[in-house]
């Protein structure tokens, strides 16, 4: 069973995902009876490939190493060139879209249309731009549903590290009564070195730069807007509530001082940047912002730019989830685990 795919943008994330199918395509086809056919690609600056037959994954790789661009792609019988992203989505023979664009995170934009094209041409859509599934989570999951096609955005949370998948399969039958989460690794990164290093936040945000940690205009990790698109994903998600991002209050972290770091210690306590979205009296309630946590806090002992979600379970007490929340392979990784879901869905009703 051949599973099409086209890539809307192929960035770092695009070219993360492109990586794991040719070095684990035996293994794949092995195990999961994955069997990926890459059959276009369109980026706005890169440029675009459709072959109804399939592109050389390979080759597309070196190509775009060696010259950042698809141009120098070979010519080929079939092959076209130049389609932009919707025609891509509406008329390539692909059964999933890798939705990877660059999206304005405020307006979900262009995704959101992606996303909506692809429904209504009867793809399914794997992402890992969290615009569009905060700002239109309940919208893009009607319409997934209408057409019978599947919604992946495992990665919009922590990248490769299952934050959504895992309490939808393995917690399956708790109530999930709260989510507390370290939602972004950047913020965690500057908090570690002004707790464990004693620097400034004005010092460890040029770290955290300096490492790539951080962007130049680092507004929306160090005022808490990433972690702010998260937990709203999670709340719909997990929690199945309707919540949006003007629903959650938002503080960043930028007016953390040395000395109430020190303050936190000798308290027995550390200061983190908390996303919670936390059931009260029959609604849900979230936010974001700074607060001390108590040294045997199992989030307080996440360091660096690592992530972690704690899910306040009925039946299981807290469970915590721990792990990378960026990198290439690893947010490649994330598709990954969307795709082999949707496969084996595929494989279920027998899909060919």
């Amino acid at each position: 069973m051949v599973h099409k795919l086209a890539f809307i943008g192929f960035g770092v994330v695009g070219q993360g995902l492109a990586e794991i199918l040719r070095d684990k395509k035996e293994r794949l086809l092995k195990q999961e009876q994955f069997n990926a056919r890459l059959v276009a690609i369109s980026d706005f600056k890169k440029g675009a490939l459709y072959h109804p037959e399939g592109l050389d994954i390979k080759k597309v790789l070196e190509v775009v190493e060696q010259t950042g661009s698809l141009d120098a792609y070979p010519e080929t019988a079939g092959l076209i060139r130049g389609w932009d992203s919707l025609k891509t989505i509406k008329e390539s023979n692909a059964d999933t879209i890798i939705e990877v664009s660059y999206t304005n995170v405020e307006t979900g934009q262009p995704a959101i249309s992606h996303c909506e094209a692809a429904f209504e041409s009867g793809k399914n859509v794997v992402m890992t731009n969290k615009g569009p599934v905060a700002l239109a989570y309940q919208e893009l999951t009607a319409l997934a549903k209408k057409h019978s096609v599947q919604c992946g955005f495992e990665g919009t949370v922590l990248s490769g590290t299952p934050a959504l998948r895992m309490p939808e399969m393995t917690l399956a039958g708790n109530e999930i009564t709260e989510i507390r989460g370290i939602l972004n690794g950047t913020t965690n990164f500057i908090l570690t070195q002004m707790d464990q290093k004693g620097v400034s936040y004005a010092d460890a945000l040029v770290q955290a730069q300096r490492l790539g940690y951080a962007e130049a205009d680092p507004t929306s990790d160090v005022e808490g807007y990433d972690a702010r698109y998260k937990i709203v994903i999670l709340a719909n998600h997990v929690m199945n509530t309707p919540l949006t991002v003007a629903d959650v209050s938002c503080k960043g972290i930028t007016e953390i001082t040395p000395e109430m770091i020190e303050e936190a210690k000798q308290e027995g306590k550390r200061w983190k940047l908390i996303a919670t979205a936390k059931k009260e009296d029959g609604a849900v309630v979230a936010k974001v912002g700074p607060e001390k946590v108590l040294s045997s806090d199992p989030l307080a002992g996440i360091n660096g730019a690592v992530n972690a979600i704690a899910y306040q379970c009925d039946l299981l007490g807290t469970v915590t989830l721990s792990g990378a929340g960026a990198g290439k392979v690893e947010t490649g990784f994330s598709l990954l685990i969307d795709l082999i879901h949707i496969e084996r869905q595929r494989q279920k009703v027998g899909i060919l």
